[in-house]
């Protein structure tokens, strides 16, 4: 068995970042990677402007306060100054208005006492009620680096200047299969002996909250010649392929030995992981095959600990493409059999601001999906560990 590092090692090693690239528009461009920089077509700011409510002044006119200054102009934003401060003279503005020439601080309305056309400053201006031009990012300064994926605060980024079309790698194409001769699907009626399929259902939805475009592919039965088939068109058709089941020493585990009639490169057959030991990676010219555990909780935890960095490298996200990991602590104890390293699920909470690992109630069965719902973290021993001790460091893998 190898180690989990040496794996996620593996797997990084044998998936490759895109080669292509494709045009999109801004409205359509939310979730996708880009692929190459973005950089700022002018000054952001584009030119001085007010953070406050108040009177643009001159700083030498207002270093002694109370101070009363004449209104020469009003400007709201959107508004062009008209008028040049002179000495004596104030301009009346808003938030995010231009500042006039000659304007260098900001008296904000708070402090000041108004009466008619003059208004009578209280307290000398504070700095830093003025926006300067380029305060934000110079002209041809990149803002956005390429491997970034676009999220709502990178949209209105986007927004601001005005890259209405933009170069973005291909989403990540991901076919997924379950393999079992007792497996059914969710609208067919149960049979004694039978259960129904999650695996294709939660990986599918991993898939697609990754940004990648998901390619359900169903139920194949244990049977060879319909596993072939189902294999060769999962491996033409997609850069990442998910199979569950299949992948033990039972004697309706096909799935290793038609990965190596079919020429794959078979570089993982299990691994020391508790869940998903029997976690068989072959790679191909076109794509890497991930043959996962059957187990509804070790094949979500498969994809968290092993194919989420993979998809993120494959989609051309910038490095690191591994797990977040964060070292907290458990109220409760923590234990495993030391033999393998060990993924307990639960929940991740943050109180005062440190992380706290609660695992699920009734117990961690990777046949039980029922308490992986609402799993955010998952706390890890490693191997030769039985138990962390409530209170003490453990590093939670957050999801």
């Amino acid at each position: 068995m190898l180690s989990v590092q040496v794996a996620e090692d593996l797997i990084l090693n044998a998936i490759h970042p895109p080669q292509e690239a494709e045009t999109v528009a801004l409205t359509t461009a939310l979730g996708r990677v880009l692929a190459q920089p973005v950089t700022s077509p002018g000054d952001l700011p584009p030119w001085d402007n007010s953070a406050m409510d108040g009177y643009a002044v001159r700083s030498p006119d207002v270093h002694s306060c109370p101070v009363t200054l004449e209104v020469v102009e009003e400007i709201a934003a959107g508004q062009v100054p008209c008028h040049q401060l002179q000495p004596g003279e104030a301009a009346r503005i808003f938030t995010g208005a231009m500042v006039p020439p000659g304007a260098d601080a900001i008296a904000i309305q708070e402090e000041t006492q108004r009466e008619g056309d003059r208004v009578t400053l209280l307290n000398p201006p504070q700095p830093g009620f003025i926006r300067k031009q380029g305060s934000y990012c110079r002209q041809g300064e990149v803002i956005l680096p390429a491997g970034t994926r676009i999220g709502p605060a990178e949209m209105a980024v986007l927004a601001t200047v005005q890259a209405l079309s933009l170069l973005v790698y291909p989403q990540p194409k991901v076919a997924i299969f379950s393999t079992g001769n007792e497996l059914i699907p969710p609208d067919a009626t149960l049979q004694p002996g039978q259960i129904v399929d999650s695996n294709q259902w939660a990986l599918t939805a991993a898939v697609s909250q990754l940004g990648a475009i998901a390619i359900p592919l169903g139920i194949v039965p244990d049977q060879p010649d319909a596993l072939r088939a189902k294999m060769e068109a999962a491996i033409s058709q997609a850069d990442l392929v998910l199979s569950t089941g299949g992948v033990s020493v039972g004697d309706y585990d096909y799935v290793e030995g038609l990965l190596g009639e079919l020429g794959g490169d078979i570089q993982i057959r299990s691994v020391a992981i508790k869940p998903g030991k029997p976690l068989t990676v072959a790679n191909f010219p076109q794509c890497l095959y991930f043959g996962i555990p059957g187990n509804p909780v070790s094949a979500l935890v498969t994809f968290w600990r092993f194919i989420a960095p993979a998809l993120r490298k494959r989609a051309g996200l910038a490095a690191p493409w591994g797990p977040q990991w964060v070292e907290g602590r458990s109220p409760q104890t923590l234990k495993a059999d030391g033999k393998r390293e060990t993924y307990l699920w639960g929940q991740l909470h943050w109180p005062q601001g440190r992380p706290e690992f609660h695992p699920a109630s009734g117990g961690h069965n990777s046949g039980n999906l029922i308490n992986l719902a609402r799993t955010t973290a998952l706390a890890v021993l490693p191997v030769g560990v039985k138990e962390i001790a409530a209170g003490e460091p453990v590093q939670i893998l957050v999801i």
